[in-house]
């Protein structure tokens, strides 16, 4: 089987997560135990017993949601043999990881360092972000730029996930601005995101720095297998690159559905979205000439794609 692996990023995080597979397997506890040395606090133990308040913060929910996913995919073991990976934001981490282009501890000290980094930067300039669903692509940039350009607010296109879900991100007043706009350029619903900072955006400027020098002292190698950056929507093909675009991440678009399109290119039989809610999944069942998606959140997940790759691999 050609299996497509995605990872999402921030807002996946769910109370509990990662409980039951470092229960039942031991390659997914074996790296909570390697995380709890890298970070220096009990990560699972945050997850599983909360506050939910504090699992949402920045800090540690990038923290956790990279180790979760990583945990759910690495329980697979050798069965899982993707072709080509891709994740949402710093979700890109997790496909890095299992493609052997970063160390297990490198990726999670960098990740670690990228929630503090954009927690401060939210500290000192706090924004906001809004979903718009339903308006045609182009009407929304034009829309947005127009606000932007006649307000002197700051306001960006954040995340393009699908051509009807769409993200702003930036100061509080310019995508309330800009949300009333779109709301009258026809959009269907603008929808206030539960955040703590504008992500992908110009205010995340100040942790750039910070970033840029944790990216900087990670050990970067090839992929065994092709990954799409969330930048460009191209397949890395250099170690510059990926440094260069990881710190760009955290300003610029995450473009979603170019890489979903680059990543059908490969032609999967099976799509896995491993992360502890279903985010990306759904949104891959809408993708051209798409054949199959699962989500994997727990580990009767891991044991139902087992079963699907072990079939799939006799049948071939």
């Amino acid at each position: 089987m050609r299996v497509a692996v995605i990872f999402p990023g921030q807002g996946s995080q769910t109370l509990g997560m990662g409980a039951d597979v470092a229960a039942k397997s031991e390659i997914a506890a074996e790296l909570f135990e390697r995380a709890k040395r890298v970070l220096g606090y009990d990560l699972l133990a945050l997850q599983i017993n909360g506050p939910e308040e504090k699992l949402r913060e920045t800090v540690y929910s990038q923290p956790a949601i990279f180790v979760t996913n990583l945990a759910l995919a690495l329980a697979c073991g050798d069965a899982l043999n993707p072709v080509v990976s891709a994740g949402h934001s710093f979700g890109e981490f997790c496909s890095l990881t299992l493609a052997g282009a970063l160390e297990f501890e490198d990726a999670l000290r960098i990740v670690d360092e990228r929630g503090k980094a954009m927690q401060a930067a939210a500290e000192q300039a706090p924004g906001a972000m809004s979903a718009v669903l339903g308006l045609e692509p182009s009407i929304l940039r034009e829309t947005v730029e127009r606000v932007r350009t006649t307000s002197n607010l700051r306001v960006q296109l954040a995340n393009f996930n699908a051509p009807g879900q769409i993200v702003i991100s930036g100061d509080l007043g310019g995508v309330q601005q800009a949300g009333q706009a779109l709301l009258e350029a026809g959009a269907k619903r603008v929808v206030a995101l539960n955040v703590s900072g504008a992500w992908h955006s110009e205010l995340m400027q100040p942790a750039v720095e910070r970033f840029g020098k944790a990216v900087e002292a990670g050990s970067f190698s090839l992929p065994r297998f092709d990954v799409i950056s969330n930048v460009d929507a191209t397949v890395y093909r250099d170690t510059a690159t990926m440094r260069s675009n990881l710190v760009h991440s955290l300003t610029a678009e995450v473009r979603w559905h170019d890489t979903a399109l680059e990543m059908m290119k490969h032609q999967p039989d099976l799509i896995v979205e491993f992360g502890a809610s279903p985010v990306l999944g759904p949104m891959a069942k809408r993708l051209p000439e798409v054949k199959d998606v699962r989500t994997v959140s727990d580990y009767a997940g891991v044991e139902k794609l087992l079963t699907q790759l072990i079939a799939g691999a006799v049948n071939a």
